[in-house]
Protein backbone atom coordinates (compact mmCIF):
# COMPACT_ATOMS: atom_id res chain seq x y z
CA UNK A 1 0.00 0.00 0.00
CA UNK A 2 1.09 3.58 -0.66
CA UNK A 3 0.83 5.53 2.60
CA UNK A 4 0.96 9.32 2.57
CA UNK A 5 1.87 11.63 5.45
CA UNK A 6 1.20 15.31 4.74
CA UNK A 7 2.45 18.17 6.88
CA UNK A 8 -0.20 19.36 9.35
CA UNK A 9 -1.59 22.81 8.47
CA UNK A 10 -3.94 23.58 11.36
CA UNK A 11 -2.81 26.72 13.21
CA UNK A 12 0.17 25.93 15.47
CA UNK A 13 -0.12 22.19 14.86
CA UNK A 14 3.33 20.64 14.90
CA UNK A 15 2.60 16.92 15.27
CA UNK A 16 3.04 14.43 12.44
CA UNK A 17 1.13 11.27 11.52
CA UNK A 18 4.11 8.89 11.47
CA UNK A 19 7.63 8.96 12.91
CA UNK A 20 10.68 7.32 11.27
CA UNK A 21 10.38 4.21 13.45
CA UNK A 22 6.84 3.68 12.13
CA UNK A 23 7.96 4.29 8.56
CA UNK A 24 10.65 1.65 9.01
CA UNK A 25 8.09 -0.91 10.21
CA UNK A 26 5.81 -0.21 7.26
CA UNK A 27 8.49 -0.24 4.57
CA UNK A 28 9.94 -3.45 6.01
CA UNK A 29 6.50 -4.98 5.51
CA UNK A 30 6.59 -4.05 1.82
CA UNK A 31 4.61 -0.81 1.86
CA UNK A 32 5.75 2.54 0.48
CA UNK A 33 5.56 5.72 2.52
CA UNK A 34 5.52 9.23 1.06
CA UNK A 35 6.14 12.07 3.53
CA UNK A 36 5.70 15.74 2.69
CA UNK A 37 8.90 17.72 3.07
CA UNK A 38 9.14 19.36 6.47
CA UNK A 39 6.34 17.28 7.96
CA UNK A 40 8.48 16.27 10.94
CA UNK A 41 10.15 19.62 11.57
CA UNK A 42 7.86 20.44 14.49
CA UNK A 43 9.09 17.42 16.46
CA UNK A 44 12.74 17.76 15.49
CA UNK A 45 12.72 15.15 12.71
CA UNK A 46 14.11 16.14 9.32
CA UNK A 47 13.57 14.73 5.85
CA UNK A 48 16.87 12.83 5.99
CA UNK A 49 15.67 10.82 8.99
CA UNK A 50 12.50 9.84 7.13
CA UNK A 51 14.55 8.87 4.07
CA UNK A 52 16.84 6.76 6.20
CA UNK A 53 13.78 4.90 7.48
CA UNK A 54 12.71 4.14 3.92
CA UNK A 55 10.30 6.97 3.07
CA UNK A 56 10.21 9.04 -0.07
CA UNK A 57 9.86 12.81 0.30
CA UNK A 58 7.15 14.75 -1.52
CA UNK A 59 7.56 18.40 -2.46
CA UNK A 60 4.05 19.35 -1.35
CA UNK A 61 0.76 18.09 0.06
CA UNK A 62 -0.85 17.79 -3.37
CA UNK A 63 1.74 15.19 -4.34
CA UNK A 64 1.04 13.21 -1.15
CA UNK A 65 -2.73 13.20 -1.63
CA UNK A 66 -2.40 12.35 -5.32
CA UNK A 67 -0.21 9.29 -4.80
CA UNK A 68 -1.42 7.85 -1.50
CA UNK A 69 -3.86 5.00 -1.11
CA UNK A 70 -4.13 5.89 2.58
CA UNK A 71 -3.46 9.29 4.15
CA UNK A 72 -2.33 9.21 7.78
CA UNK A 73 -2.66 12.49 9.67
CA UNK A 74 -3.15 13.85 13.17
CA UNK A 75 -5.77 16.58 12.98
CA UNK A 76 -8.97 16.76 10.98
CA UNK A 77 -8.52 17.66 7.31
CA UNK A 78 -8.79 21.36 6.58
CA UNK A 79 -11.01 22.47 3.65
CA UNK A 80 -8.15 22.45 1.14
CA UNK A 81 -7.22 18.94 2.24
CA UNK A 82 -10.80 17.66 1.94
CA UNK A 83 -10.75 18.97 -1.62
CA UNK A 84 -7.75 16.74 -2.41
CA UNK A 85 -9.31 13.53 -1.08
CA UNK A 86 -10.85 11.09 -3.55
CA UNK A 87 -13.26 8.18 -3.60
CA UNK A 88 -10.75 5.33 -3.63
CA UNK A 89 -8.72 6.76 -0.74
CA UNK A 90 -8.62 6.05 3.01
CA UNK A 91 -8.13 8.82 5.55
CA UNK A 92 -6.97 7.80 9.03
CA UNK A 93 -6.83 10.64 11.56
CA UNK A 94 -8.76 12.49 14.26
CA UNK A 95 -12.02 13.83 12.83
CA UNK A 96 -14.30 15.02 15.69
CA UNK A 97 -17.14 15.43 13.19
CA UNK A 98 -19.92 15.94 15.74
CA UNK A 99 -18.81 19.54 16.27
CA UNK A 100 -17.79 20.21 12.65
CA UNK A 101 -20.60 19.94 10.09
CA UNK A 102 -18.56 21.77 7.44
CA UNK A 103 -15.82 19.14 7.60
CA UNK A 104 -18.43 16.38 7.57
CA UNK A 105 -19.89 17.75 4.34
CA UNK A 106 -16.40 18.05 2.85
CA UNK A 107 -15.67 14.40 3.58
CA UNK A 108 -19.07 13.31 2.30
CA UNK A 109 -18.47 15.22 -0.92
CA UNK A 110 -15.00 13.69 -1.36
CA UNK A 111 -16.34 10.13 -1.35
CA UNK A 112 -13.28 9.04 0.65
CA UNK A 113 -13.33 6.42 3.40
CA UNK A 114 -12.62 8.24 6.68
CA UNK A 115 -11.68 6.33 9.83
CA UNK A 116 -11.54 8.43 13.01
CA UNK A 117 -9.01 7.78 15.75
CA UNK A 118 -11.44 8.99 18.41
CA UNK A 119 -14.11 6.34 17.81
CA UNK A 120 -11.85 3.29 17.45
CA UNK A 121 -12.55 1.06 20.45
CA UNK A 122 -10.65 -1.62 22.36
CA UNK A 123 -12.24 -4.91 23.49
CA UNK A 124 -12.82 -3.42 26.96
CA UNK A 125 -14.73 -0.47 25.49
CA UNK A 126 -11.92 2.05 25.97
CA UNK A 127 -10.73 4.43 23.23
CA UNK A 128 -7.09 3.45 22.60
CA UNK A 129 -6.29 6.14 20.04
CA UNK A 130 -7.92 8.95 22.01
CA UNK A 131 -6.38 7.93 25.34
CA UNK A 132 -2.80 9.15 24.76
CA UNK A 133 -3.94 12.62 23.70
CA UNK A 134 -6.48 12.73 26.52
CA UNK A 135 -3.61 12.03 28.91
CA UNK A 136 -1.60 14.90 27.44
CA UNK A 137 -4.55 17.31 27.39
CA UNK A 138 -5.48 16.44 30.96
CA UNK A 139 -2.00 17.19 32.21
CA UNK A 140 -1.73 20.33 30.09
CA UNK A 141 -5.06 21.67 31.36
CA UNK A 142 -3.57 22.31 34.78
CA UNK A 143 -0.44 23.92 33.34
CA UNK A 144 -2.38 26.31 31.12
CA UNK A 145 -4.97 26.91 33.83
CA UNK A 146 -2.25 27.85 36.32
CA UNK A 147 -0.66 30.22 33.80
CA UNK A 148 -4.03 31.80 32.97
CA UNK A 149 -4.65 32.46 36.67
CA UNK A 150 -1.60 34.73 36.80
CA UNK A 151 -2.58 38.38 37.06
CA UNK A 152 -0.46 39.42 34.08
CA UNK A 153 -2.53 37.01 31.98
CA UNK A 154 -5.82 38.41 33.23
CA UNK A 155 -6.35 35.88 36.00
CA UNK A 156 -7.38 36.22 39.60
CA UNK A 157 -3.76 36.14 40.73
CA UNK A 158 -3.62 32.96 42.78
CA UNK A 159 -1.03 30.20 43.01
CA UNK A 160 -2.60 26.78 42.57
CA UNK A 161 -0.87 25.24 45.57
CA UNK A 162 -0.85 28.30 47.78
CA UNK A 163 1.94 28.60 50.37
CA UNK A 164 2.06 27.99 54.13
CA UNK A 165 -0.55 30.23 55.71
CA UNK A 166 -2.33 30.92 52.40
CA UNK A 167 -5.07 28.63 51.07
CA UNK A 168 -4.53 26.86 47.73
CA UNK A 169 -6.67 27.52 44.68
CA UNK A 170 -9.91 25.59 44.24
CA UNK A 171 -9.82 23.35 41.17
CA UNK A 172 -12.97 21.63 39.90
CA UNK A 173 -12.63 18.90 37.28
CA UNK A 174 -15.77 17.86 35.42
CA UNK A 175 -15.34 14.24 34.37
CA UNK A 176 -13.32 11.47 35.98
CA UNK A 177 -12.21 9.71 32.80
CA UNK A 178 -8.74 9.68 31.28
CA UNK A 179 -8.37 13.47 30.87
CA UNK A 180 -9.96 14.23 34.21
CA UNK A 181 -7.81 11.73 36.06
CA UNK A 182 -4.60 13.10 34.57
CA UNK A 183 -5.72 16.66 35.33
CA UNK A 184 -6.41 15.58 38.92
CA UNK A 185 -2.99 13.98 39.20
CA UNK A 186 -1.30 17.22 38.15
CA UNK A 187 -3.48 19.45 40.32
CA UNK A 188 -3.05 17.25 43.39
CA UNK A 189 0.69 17.19 42.73
CA UNK A 190 0.70 21.00 42.85
CA UNK A 191 -1.21 20.84 46.17
CA UNK A 192 -4.35 22.54 44.91
CA UNK A 193 -7.76 21.97 46.54
CA UNK A 194 -9.16 19.51 43.97
CA UNK A 195 -12.68 18.19 43.42
CA UNK A 196 -13.59 15.76 40.64
CA UNK A 197 -17.21 15.54 39.52
CA UNK A 198 -18.58 12.47 37.74
CA UNK A 199 -21.92 10.73 37.32
CA UNK A 200 -20.44 7.28 37.91
CA UNK A 201 -20.34 6.42 41.61
CA UNK A 202 -18.02 3.52 40.83
CA UNK A 203 -15.57 5.87 39.16
CA UNK A 204 -15.71 8.24 42.13
CA UNK A 205 -14.88 5.31 44.41
CA UNK A 206 -11.91 4.42 42.21
CA UNK A 207 -10.62 7.99 42.31
CA UNK A 208 -11.00 8.13 46.08
CA UNK A 209 -9.01 4.92 46.30
CA UNK A 210 -6.28 6.27 44.04
CA UNK A 211 -5.88 9.72 45.59
CA UNK A 212 -7.17 9.25 49.13
CA UNK A 213 -7.75 12.39 51.16
CA UNK A 214 -5.78 14.52 48.65
CA UNK A 215 -8.86 14.61 46.39
CA UNK A 216 -12.54 15.30 46.91
CA UNK A 217 -15.21 13.67 44.77
CA UNK A 218 -18.74 14.78 44.00
CA UNK A 219 -21.64 13.15 42.19
CA UNK A 220 -22.68 15.13 39.14
CA UNK A 221 -25.94 17.03 39.45
CA UNK A 222 -26.83 20.49 38.21
CA UNK A 223 -27.02 21.79 41.76
CA UNK A 224 -23.61 20.35 42.65
CA UNK A 225 -21.93 21.79 39.56
CA UNK A 226 -23.62 25.13 40.16
CA UNK A 227 -22.18 25.41 43.68
CA UNK A 228 -18.72 24.13 42.86
CA UNK A 229 -18.29 26.38 39.82
CA UNK A 230 -19.33 29.44 41.81
CA UNK A 231 -16.48 28.94 44.30
CA UNK A 232 -13.83 27.67 41.87
CA UNK A 233 -10.65 29.40 40.73
CA UNK A 234 -10.10 26.90 37.91
CA UNK A 235 -12.67 24.62 36.23
CA UNK A 236 -11.52 21.92 33.82
CA UNK A 237 -14.11 20.48 31.44
CA UNK A 238 -13.12 16.87 30.72
CA UNK A 239 -16.39 15.29 29.63
CA UNK A 240 -16.58 12.87 26.71
CA UNK A 241 -19.38 11.00 24.99
CA UNK A 242 -17.64 9.00 22.26
CA UNK A 243 -18.46 10.44 18.85
CA UNK A 244 -21.17 12.76 20.18
CA UNK A 245 -21.27 16.43 21.03
CA UNK A 246 -20.21 17.15 24.60
CA UNK A 247 -23.05 17.99 27.03
CA UNK A 248 -23.19 21.63 28.19
CA UNK A 249 -22.66 21.14 31.91
CA UNK A 250 -21.80 24.74 32.79
CA UNK A 251 -24.33 27.36 31.70
CA UNK A 252 -23.80 31.05 31.08
CA UNK A 253 -25.85 31.74 34.21
CA UNK A 254 -23.38 29.68 36.25
CA UNK A 255 -20.44 31.52 34.73
CA UNK A 256 -21.97 34.84 35.74
CA UNK A 257 -21.68 33.74 39.38
CA UNK A 258 -17.92 33.06 39.14
CA UNK A 259 -15.31 35.49 40.42
CA UNK A 260 -13.70 37.78 37.84
CA UNK A 261 -10.37 36.29 36.78
CA UNK A 262 -11.41 32.68 37.35
CA UNK A 263 -10.43 30.29 34.55
CA UNK A 264 -12.24 27.66 32.49
CA UNK A 265 -10.23 25.12 30.46
CA UNK A 266 -12.40 23.17 28.03
CA UNK A 267 -10.69 19.93 27.03
CA UNK A 268 -14.01 18.85 25.47
CA UNK A 269 -13.88 21.62 22.87
CA UNK A 270 -13.02 19.16 20.05
CA UNK A 271 -16.51 17.77 20.56
CA UNK A 272 -18.18 21.18 20.91
CA UNK A 273 -17.21 21.98 24.49
CA UNK A 274 -18.94 21.43 27.83
CA UNK A 275 -19.29 25.11 28.77
CA UNK A 276 -22.16 27.01 27.17
CA UNK A 277 -19.91 29.97 26.42
CA UNK A 278 -17.09 27.96 24.79
CA UNK A 279 -15.95 28.31 21.21
CA UNK A 280 -12.78 26.87 19.66
CA UNK A 281 -9.56 28.87 19.90
CA UNK A 282 -6.02 28.29 18.65
CA UNK A 283 -2.57 28.33 20.21
CA UNK A 284 -2.08 31.70 18.49
CA UNK A 285 -4.97 33.22 20.49
CA UNK A 286 -5.82 30.62 23.13
CA UNK A 287 -8.11 32.55 25.45
CA UNK A 288 -11.09 34.87 25.50
CA UNK A 289 -13.14 36.42 28.30
CA UNK A 290 -16.86 36.10 28.97
CA UNK A 291 -18.40 37.82 32.02
CA UNK A 292 -14.94 38.35 33.46
CA UNK A 293 -14.05 34.64 33.28
CA UNK A 294 -11.08 33.51 31.18
CA UNK A 295 -11.87 30.70 28.72
CA UNK A 296 -9.07 28.49 27.34
CA UNK A 297 -10.60 26.47 24.49
CA UNK A 298 -7.76 25.39 22.21
CA UNK A 299 -9.00 22.59 19.99
CA UNK A 300 -5.59 20.91 19.61
CA UNK A 301 -4.05 21.29 23.05
CA UNK A 302 -1.50 18.45 22.65
CA UNK A 303 -0.11 20.25 19.59
CA UNK A 304 1.71 22.58 21.99
CA UNK A 305 3.95 19.71 23.09
CA UNK A 306 4.27 17.98 19.72
CA UNK A 307 7.22 15.73 20.36
CA UNK A 308 5.71 14.12 23.44
CA UNK A 309 2.29 14.01 21.78
CA UNK A 310 3.46 12.54 18.48
CA UNK A 311 5.46 9.78 20.13
CA UNK A 312 2.56 8.89 22.42
CA UNK A 313 0.04 8.95 19.56
CA UNK A 314 2.05 7.00 17.01
CA UNK A 315 2.83 4.30 19.58
CA UNK A 316 -0.93 3.72 19.66
CA UNK A 317 -1.81 4.23 15.99
CA UNK A 318 0.98 2.22 14.31
CA UNK A 319 -0.55 -1.25 14.85
CA UNK A 320 -3.80 -0.02 13.27
CA UNK A 321 -1.99 1.66 10.37
CA UNK A 322 -0.10 -1.57 9.74
CA UNK A 323 -3.29 -3.63 9.86
CA UNK A 324 -5.03 -1.33 7.38
CA UNK A 325 -2.01 -1.46 5.08
CA UNK A 326 -1.40 -5.21 5.34
CA UNK A 327 -5.00 -6.33 4.93
CA UNK A 328 -6.68 -3.45 3.13
CA UNK A 329 -9.24 -1.37 5.01
CA UNK A 330 -12.23 -3.63 4.38
CA UNK A 331 -10.54 -6.82 5.59
CA UNK A 332 -8.96 -4.97 8.53
CA UNK A 333 -12.35 -3.68 9.68
CA UNK A 334 -13.92 -7.10 9.25
CA UNK A 335 -11.22 -8.69 11.40
CA UNK A 336 -11.33 -6.03 14.13
CA UNK A 337 -14.77 -4.73 15.25
CA UNK A 338 -13.03 -2.08 17.35
CA UNK A 339 -11.34 -0.64 14.28
CA UNK A 340 -14.66 -0.89 12.42
CA UNK A 341 -16.13 1.41 15.08
CA UNK A 342 -13.72 4.05 13.81
CA UNK A 343 -15.38 4.21 10.39
CA UNK A 344 -17.19 7.56 10.23
CA UNK A 345 -17.58 8.24 6.50
CA UNK A 346 -17.87 5.90 3.54
CA UNK A 347 -19.10 6.32 -0.03
CA UNK A 348 -20.57 9.77 0.53
CA UNK A 349 -22.40 9.11 3.80
CA UNK A 350 -21.92 9.16 7.55
CA UNK A 351 -21.74 5.57 8.81
CA UNK A 352 -21.40 6.13 12.57
CA UNK A 353 -24.83 6.42 14.22
CA UNK A 354 -23.79 8.67 17.12
CA UNK A 355 -21.89 11.03 14.82
CA UNK A 356 -24.80 11.20 12.38
CA UNK A 357 -27.24 11.99 15.20
CA UNK A 358 -25.02 14.83 16.44
CA UNK A 359 -24.94 16.25 12.91
CA UNK A 360 -28.68 15.88 12.37
CA UNK A 361 -28.11 13.40 9.56
CA UNK A 362 -29.22 9.85 8.87
CA UNK A 363 -26.50 7.23 9.26
CA UNK A 364 -25.88 4.73 6.50
CA UNK A 365 -24.12 1.88 8.32
CA UNK A 366 -21.38 0.07 6.46
CA UNK A 367 -21.85 -3.68 6.10
CA UNK A 368 -18.53 -5.52 6.07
Amino acid sequence: MRIGVPKEIKVHEYRVGLVPAGVRELTAAGHSVLVETGAGAGIGVDDAQFRAAGASIAANAAEVFKQADMVVKVKEPQPQECAMLRKDQVLFTYLHLAADPAQAQGLIKSGATAIAYETVTAPNGSLPLLTPMSEVAGRMSIQVGAASLQKANGGFGVLLGGVPGVAPAKVVILGGGVSGTHAAEMAVGLRADVTVVDRSVNRLRELSSIFGSALRTAYSTTATIEQLVKDADLVVGAVLVAGAAAPKLVTRAMIKTMKPGAVLVDISIDQGGCFETSHPTTHAEPTFVVDGVIHYCVANMPGAVPRTSTLALTNATLPYVKSLADLGWQAALKRDPGLAAGLNVYNGAITHAVVAEALGLTARPYAA
